[in-house]
């Protein structure tokens, strides 16, 4: 047999092979580096730096476990830059199974720069009916988050004394895998004209464009290149920038397979209808 028939009946286990050490080798001998900085994620960081000491920024967890190789770097990211920042970090969400993902990083993160739940933090948690819920925040938080994720009283935290609507809150950055995105920009942004930006997965980059031009939105990091191109910002490199290379080297490998596949396909047929005109 030649090597396109070779590579036709090949154990499609070591396909999946060369994959997993694709995606390992770079990780485990760490070969991230730091990558270009596209505008829409400059102006996310933008956005949080220009918030004052002390200002409020709500960070919105909106995705679950099957997004969050994408969007958990970033929100590490940006809650280093706002408690480097000594800013306040409401957490709330409209996923009920990604909120624990998202309280595991913001008490991972905190710990790190020695902030103080109820000073420095708190968890709102999880509320259904998300419409509603951006709608009422409006006009006032506690119609909708009377207490914490754990129960207790909201006005027993000092950082949320005088915190009653959005225009208490000085950014919105909100974790996106869903239409809760849409709802934010509808209802929020252009109802009470919050500030926001957002980290979405890669997929769903491009439909958030059209609110980054028109100015609704003040800024986006798409995929786990967009959370790389933070951490860059940040100087603090972590999974999104150790993770890049590893999805280079398997995005590669995939288009090498496809490749071969075709050039193998095309040689097959070609020798059949070179044996069919023999015959």
């Amino acid at each position: 047999m030649n090597i396109f028939e070779r590579l036709e009946h090949l154990d499609r286990r070591f396909l999946f092979i060369l994959v997993g050490l694709a995606v390992a080798i770079p990780l485990l001998f760490k070969l991230g580096k730091p990558v270009e900085v596209s505008p829409p994620v400059r102006s996310a960081y933008e956005a949080v730096e220009s918030l004052a000491p002390g200002s409020v920024v709500i960070v919105s967890i909106d995705y679950d476990a099957s997004t969050m190789p994408e969007l958990q770097p970033m929100l590490a990211a940006v809650l280093r830059h706002c408690f480097s920042r000594d800013l306040k970090v409401i957490m709330l969400g409209h996923n009920a199974v990604g909120l624990p993902l998202g309280n595991m990083e913001l008490e991972r993160v905190a710990g790190e720069y020695n902030r103080k739940y109820g000073v420095d933090y708190v968890n709102l948690g999880y509320r259904p009916g998300y419409i509603a819920v951006i709608v009422g925040m409006g006009r006032e938080i506690r119609d909708f988050y009377a207490t914490d994720f754990r129960g207790t009283p909201i006005d027993q935290f000092p950082m949320m004394q005088k915190v009653h609507s959005y225009r208490d809150i000085g950014l919105l950055a909100g974790m996106e895998a869903s239409a809760v995105l849409d709802a934010w920009v509808l209802y929020a942004q252009a109802r009470y004209g919050q500030k926001m930006i957002f980290g979405t997965t890669a997929v769903m980059a491009p439909d958030a464009y059209p609110y980054l031009q028109s100015g609704q939105i003040k800024g986006l990091m798409g995929g786990l290149r967009g959370a790389a191109e933070y951490e860059s910002l940040i100087h603090h490199p972590g999974i999104g920038i150790l993770g890049m290379p590893a999805q280079s080297a398997s995005h590669l490998l995939i288009i090498a397979f496809i490749l071969l596949g075709n050039i193998g396909y095309f040689w097959g047929r070609r020798k059949k209808s070179a044996g069919d005109s023999a015959g």
